[in-house]
């Protein structure tokens, strides 16, 4: 059997360009995402004006899955993040496709739902009127194209746009909380609200997980900067910091902007609605140019979807190198430094899914309970890869947090949480795509005479 370290040598290594500000301000803008400018308002209805706790108990579980995330990078610096982990803990060549299928449906999923959004925010922003229909549509595949073109130019490019776009996201969300803080100093709003559990038949707790479920979604991303582990300077040594501090700034960020929302306006006005935030600046700033608003959003969504873009391109890479799947995917060009036929494939499938695929309901919702399931076979995997002792020094999170990320993962999964049943279905529906295609990578890995993955990969 052919010695991975050899395959590497058949094809150039991905250009090492992200330190830690580059990668501290990926990992901001990808949590970030465009989930806060319209998640503030369900979220809302769920819990009533607490609604900053369910963002707190959001980040407090993806902050111990974020320590078993670290473990595993600093141990593993390559690409392909969960799906990778899995491999090499228990070497079950479906388990890990599936993993990786999950994964990699999210993010082309959230990319999809954001490149129709991007269409529907520039045709708000310029004032287009377009219907949502062929014109919408049409701007979204046009849109996906520029990202495809900017994640086979580079990754440093694509960083460095990410970069801008994150700057700009940033500055709308902490425009909202000035304007907050603003309007409180002067006496509006009801600063009481903030303590307030309105969470109707359900008891206080019961209103915070069903909440929860939704405000994860807003907290979910970090993993994502695993996937780009080959192409950041140094990865052992700066991930640690650079994830952790992602992921506080974003709490922060995320409970203030919420404690602002509710002070603000009224719960049952902040729910209606797609756009709660812009309700914050009307009512805390009238003679502000709301206008704005669609701009920054319209970036927002941007971001998302180049980040999203560029980790499902690196997943797929990485897998293609651990040879689960086709080694075409593994391919990188010389030049540009690029994994062009993994950016190519993923943009396809990106492509089919907006021109074919309206607006799917509980997409949030669903791609949170994708990751979450993720994330308990994560934490998981920490605990059976210390058996696997490796040469270099790597981060080490305490044995307690894996197990308690685990069980409080799965149990966000559960459908005792009160999530809505049609998140289950599109769930089962999208791992039964992803059965379907198992069966077509075995075949075509067969037909190539491509060798299988080893059932124990060789520590790295």
């Amino acid at each position: 059997m052919a010695d991975i370290t050899a395959e590497r040598t058949k094809e150039p290594e991905l250009k090492r360009v992200m330190g830690p500000w580059l990668l501290l301000l990926f990992v901001v803008g990808d949590i970030l995402g465009s989930s806060i400018y319209a998640l503030t308002g369900k979220v809302a209805n769920e819990v009533g004006g607490a609604v900053w706790v369910p963002f707190v108990v959001s980040f407090l579980v993806a902050l111990v899955t974020a320590m078993s995330y670290l473990e595993l990078v600093t141990k593993y610096p390559h690409a392909a993040g969960a799906a990778l982990y899995t491999h090499k803990a228990f070497g079950i060549q479906f388990f890990t496709f599936m993993v990786a299928f999950a994964v990699m449906c999210s993010g082309i999923t959230s990319a999809s739902t954001a490149s129709r959004a991007f269409g529907a925010n520039f045709s708000a922003a310029f004032d287009l009127n377009l219907s949502p229909g062929t014109a919408i549509t049409l701007i979204a595949l046009a849109f996906m194209v520029v990202v495809a073109l900017v994640n086979l130019r580079g990754v440093s490019e694509g960083v460095k746009l990410n970069v801008l776009l994150t700057c700009i996201e940033l500055t709308g969300l902490l425009l909202v909380i000035g304007i907050g803080c603003w309007a409180l100093g002067a006496g509006n709003g009801d600063f009481s609200r903030i303590t307030e559990f309105e969470t109707g038949d359900r008891t206080a707790i019961g209103g915070v997980i069903a909440a929860t479920t939704l405000a994860f979604y807003a907290m979910v991303g970090f993993e994502d900067s695993v996937n780009m582990a080959e192409e950041c300077k140094e990865p052992s040594r700066i991930f640690p910091k650079v994830l952790l501090a992602g992921l506080c700034i974003t709490a922060v960020i995320y409970v203030l902007v919420s404690i602002s929302a509710v002070a603000l306006v009224p719960i049952a006005q902040l729910g209606q609605g797609d756009t709660p935030l812009l309700q914050v600046v009307k009512a805390g700033a009238p003679a502000f140019p709301t206008h704005v608003f669609a701009y920054i959003s319209m970036i927002a969504v941007a971001n998302t979807a180049l980040i999203n873009m560029l980790m499902a391109s690196r997943l797929l890479y990485g897998m293609a190198k651990q040879r689960v799947l086709p080694p075409q995917l593994a391919r990188v060009h010389a030049g540009r430094r690029t994994p062009y036929v993994a950016v190519l494939f993923t943009t396809l499938l990106a492509l089919g899914l907006i021109a074919f695929v309206a607006e799917v309901p509980e997409l949030g919702g669903t791609t949170a309970l994708l990751l979450l399931a993720v994330f308990t076979v994560v934490n998981v995997t920490v605990l059976v890869l210390r058996r696997d002792p490796v040469t270099h020094e790597h981060f080490r999170t305490p044995t307690a947090l894996p197990v308690i990320g685990a069980l409080t993962c799965g149990f966000l999964v559960g459908p005792w949480t009160d999530r809505n049943p049609q998140q289950y279905v599109i769930a089962g529906m999208l791992l039964a795509i992803g059965v379907v295609l198992w069966c077509v990578n075995y075949l075509v890995i067969r037909f190539t005479h491509a060798e299988p993955a080893a059932a124990t990969p060789p520590a790295e």
